[in-house]
């Protein structure tokens, strides 16, 4: 039934009509599974007896029932699922309770049958976690990173394993792999689902859920099922005008684009991510939006710094944790060399030093708030300052943690844009809208102001429907239809 050349709202139309069975699209992504996976290593600790259990027991009737689907192997704690977390000292957590996001997600009616890879505590912008027995790799070009951290869905989506996936996004790890998968992926406004029972923010605030899909109407799908507060949220974000869906319904007023084809502080990408955003300048410019250069004047240098900071800490904070429940400590093995350098980076830091990252990220949300109260609704960038980099660039084996986020040639190089707005908080959309000669996606970068989500969904559907991508399959997608 060609499930791969389907998104997830045309696979759930075929169950509705009585044209395929949950089980036989189950069937189908398990065979998918078997012929891809051994090259790319991105779907992990599959349960076919749950899915086939919930099948058995009647999906919920929600808008992608019956369709196939993958947790990140970090967070979206479920009884049925457990989990590696991207790493040996959490191999095999299970858990005794369920997370809301989790309930949501089943509430679509989604067959769940697994997990996909993900880098150690969620940290790079590459899923080479060493408990997973190696790299995962793009399906673009095998010898490239899928990205991170949620660079096994991406993987998975792009392979045409699963229609969409689950992911999680704290310094860009849902657009990163969007951008490097040429899927589309959508960060939304800071708090706008939820977190709990467990926590009530990831990241002091930065971290939040996300799905990497084929098309733009999946994910306004998805997230309106995952959108609103839980119990004991310590706070929301503002409420949205319409739904996700019914934003994509129509194209948005025209608007104001501030464009920018270098980093935000100034310096050159390259020159296929530079003519990228050049092309989608020109083409949201004939829909009739007004195309301006400009950059926000903001201190992304010492965003960078409270991010690491923050970041740094909480890798701390969760390997700490783990071994307290274990009643021991860190043994060799335990962690990679990142979350070890991570540990040691954190353990220079003090109390007020941690506040004072964290006060950094709130001025900064402050000072790109302003940029966009100039007038401009959207600022659009590449995603990345690069094609997807080579296997092995960003080893998480390196423990030199505050080098490899913010040295030179360290991965705020490599992505310069994503992380900015897990700071600020605001809307941000990676969208596929180029490929490079040799045949590498290159994703197209989209922001907009606090609490603007519905509007900057909106120019997505329309830059889809202006220039569709959701046909476009990988070489590994190809080979596995042969």
């Amino acid at each position: 039934m060609a499930m791969e050349r389907l998104d997830a709202t045309a696979l759930a139309e075929l169950v509705a009509r009585g044209e395929a069975t949950p089980g036989e699209l189950l069937d189908e992504a398990l065979a998918r599974v078997a012929a891809v996976n051994g090259e790319l290593n991105a779907v992990v600790l599959v349960q076919e007896e749950v899915a086939r259990a919930a099948i058995a027991a009647g999906l919920p009737e929600g808008p992608f029932k019956g369709v196939p689907f993958l947790l990140k192997d970090l967070g979206a704690e479920a009884q049925a699922f457990p989990a590696h977390n991207g790493s040996a000292l959490l191999r095999d957590t299970r858990y005794s309770y369920d997370s809301e996001i989790f309930l949501r997600m089943q509430a679509t009616g989604v067959v769940t049958f697994g997990r996909t890879t993900a880098p150690e505590g969620g940290v790079g912008p590459v899923t080479e976690a060493s408990v997973y027995g190696g790299p995962t790799r793009n399906p673009w070009d095998t010898s490239r990173t899928s990205g991170g951290s949620s660079g096994g869905a991406g993987a998975a989506v792009a392979a045409g394993i699963v229609p969409m996936a689950h992911g999680s996004d704290g310094g860009g790890s849902v657009r990163i792999p969007a951008s490097s998968c040429g899927l589309f992926g959508f960060k939304p406004t800071r708090a706008r689902f939820p977190d709990g029972p467990a926590a009530g923010e990831g990241w002091a605030g930065m971290a939040t859920d996300g799905f990497l899909t084929r098309s733009v109407r999946d994910n306004a799908r998805m997230m309106d099922a995952c959108a609103g507060p839980d119990l004991g949220q310590p706070y929301a974000a503002p409420p949205m005008p319409v739904s996700y869906s019914e934003a994509i319904t129509r194209p948005p007023r025209r608007l104001r684009v501030a464009v920018c084809d270098t980093t935000f502080g100034g310096a050159a990408i390259d020159p296929e991510c530079r003519r990228a955003v050049q092309e989608t300048a020109k083409l949201l410019e004939s829909l009739g939006h007004i195309v301006e250069e400009a950059r926000p004047e903001a201190d992304h240098e010492r965003m960078m710094q409270a991010w690491t900071r923050i970041v740094g800490c909480g890798t701390a904070l969760w390997v700490r944790e783990t071994l307290k429940k274990k009643g021991r400590a860190l043994a060799e093995g335990d962690v990679q060399g990142a979350a070890r350098g991570a540990i040691a980076y954190a353990a220079g830091l003090s109390g007020p030093d941690y506040l004072a990252a964290v006060d950094a990220i709130h001025a900064f949300g402050r000072q790109m708030a302003r940029f966009f109260a100039q007038g401009y609704d959207v600022l659009l960038s590449a995603t990345l300052a690069e094609p997807p980099a080579k296997v092995g660039r960003f080893t998480h084996e390196r423990e030199d943690f505050e080098a490899y986020r913010i040295g030179p040639g360290g991965v705020f190089d490599y992505s310069p844009f994503c992380a900015a707005f897990n700071a600020s908080g605001q809307p941000a959309a990676s969208m596929p809208l180029h490929w490079t000669d040799e045949g590498l996606p290159v994703g197209l970068h989209l922001a907009a102001p606090f609490g603007a989500d519905a509007e900057l969904i909106a120019l997505c559907a329309e830059l889809e429907e202006a220039r569709p991508f959701a046909q476009r399959r990988p070489p590994v997608d190809a080979a596995a239809l042969a």
